[in-house]
């Protein structure tokens, strides 16, 4: 049995027992911002540039929490520390951080009059998150355009990563009815140019120069800056501007990225071909460079935790799992 512990608002508790109020604002609201990190080779990636993106949130939400950046990300190492002795030697650790500004006032009474928000951080084997992802390394994904429109920034900011998500979910449930395999949603935002996926941001390759949507009405990733870091290292041109469905039916690549897969290739969109390849030679560029930089070829490391892992039996649209 798992005795991984969790952080709740300084104290650690069980996995199995981390709970927070059925009257908090992140369960009657989505009132929550989060960050999902991972490691490689046990030491964690960017760990700060995700920090500063939840502190963003915080502010702009006007969440009152007591802890520093600083202390945040303290809290982060320690949790992992504390979960070392659970973790096998060749697992690396992902973490969840969850902030709410706690059970709503209302209910203050039940509580002492003491409220104060919700601090989660929870660390979990990352290769239960990626061990079927594996696949699409070797056979691409096709992204299915959604009637779900991603919700535009004058409405409520993407670019603050919070858990209101259930345009998300909608695209997902979607994209899980249509026929054929490793069907991936694409939102569109309200005037019809793409934004990002439901847990990823899109690229596409055309002419040697990558291109990506501009930064208004999507989750600005933080795979997506280290894109531009490698892409500035390979010496790739790296481009955000509008585009449309009938640019990626024209480009040569395409793949998509996020924390935990790192970077996966696009074959078809709407299940019309791309390039000639599953992984094209600049994207191939651009997973092994990531790859040198953190020490970890990171393709071999999750078809290994493919090999490991039996995936969970789960009927419910996931952002990385359809079922019909």
């Amino acid at each position: 049995m798992s005795s991984r512990k969790v952080y709740i608002n300084g104290n650690y508790v069980d996995e199995k027992e981390a709970k927070i109020s059925i009257y908090d604002s992140a369960l009657m609201f989505g009132d929550m911002v989060f960050e999902m990190t991972r490691s490689f080779n046990q030491k964690q990636f960017m760990l700060k540039e995700h920090l500063e993106r939840l502190y963003m949130g915080i502010k702009i939400l006007e969440i009152p929490i007591n802890i520093s950046i600083d202390q945040m990300e303290k809290a982060c190492l320690e949790t992992i520390e504390v979960n070392k002795p659970y973790f096998e030697s060749t697992d690396e650790h992902r973490l969840i951080i969850n902030v709410s500004r706690g059970p709503l006032g209302i209910y203050a009474p039940i509580f002492d009059n003491k409220i104060e928000p919700t601090i989660v951080i929870a660390d979990f084997p990352l290769k239960w998150t990626v061990s079927g992802l594996a696949k699409f390394f070797d056979t691409g994904i096709n992204l299915v355009v959604t009637s779900q429109r991603a919700i535009p920034s004058h409405i409520m900011d993407p670019k603050i990563k919070n858990r209101s998500r259930m345009w998300y979910q909608m695209a997902n449930i979607e994209v899980s009815k249509v026929k054929g395999e490793n069907n991936w949603a694409l939102l569109l935002d309200t005037d019809g140019f793409i934004t990002e996926g439901t847990g990823d941001n899109f690229f596409l390759i055309k002419d040697g120069k990558v291109y990506t949507p501009e930064g208004r009405n999507i989750l600005r990733g933080i795979s997506r800056d280290y894109i531009f870091k490698l892409c500035d290292e390979l010496n790739i041109e790296c481009i955000e501007k509008n585009l449309e469905t009938y640019d990626v039916h024209n480009a040569d690549e395409a793949f998509v990225t996020a924390t935990p897969f790192c970077l996966l290739p696009v074959t078809s969109l709407n299940g019309l071909k791309i390039g000639d390849t599953v992984m094209g030679k600049i994207t191939k560029k651009i997973i092994d460079k990531w790859s040198s930089n953190v020490g970890i070829d990171i393709i071999a490391q999750i078809k290994d935790y493919s090999k490991e892992v039996d995936l969970i039996n789960n009927s419910s649209p996931t952002p990385y799992a359809f079922k019909k």
